[in-house]
């Protein structure tokens, strides 16, 4: 499995499989999951925690650090996808419509370059 070969579909379902194995769904309401979701958003944060630029980049260059990096990162998309499982919400079609929305508030000539929010530009 690789980004490029592999759906979003094909995750949502491998993830769902996964719960239902081990019969899950009772613990994954939707408030749980976005409980879950915020957890776990927050270990990946913690790895990031007091380094700056380069120093965040070096993390990524230490085999060990990027391994628990990368796991952490995935425990985020997994619980976005239990998420979106339980909510039924095609992702692909949420995530198009909010570029399109992001696209309107963050106009290239406005926001190129910028840090700024978009009432700010």
């Amino acid at each position: 499995m690789s980004d490029e070969t592999t759906t979003i579909e094909e995750l949502k379902s491998k993830v769902k499989a996964f719960s239902e194995e081990r019969d899950w769904q009772p613990y994954h309401s939707l408030k749980n999951l976005s409980m879950a979701l915020s957890v776990e958003a927050s270990e990946l944060l913690e790895h990031f925690q007091w380094v700056e630029g380069k120093e965040a980049q070096a993390l990524l260059d230490d085999e060990a650090k990027r391994t628990a990096i990368e796991e952490e990162l995935a425990d985020v998309v997994i619980y976005c996808l239990q998420f979106a499982n339980g909510a039924e919400i095609d992702l692909a079609t949420a995530i198009r419509r909010k570029m399109e929305i992001n696209a309107q508030k963050y106009p290239i000539d406005k926001a190129k370059g910028s840090s700024n929010k978009y009432s700010e530009l």
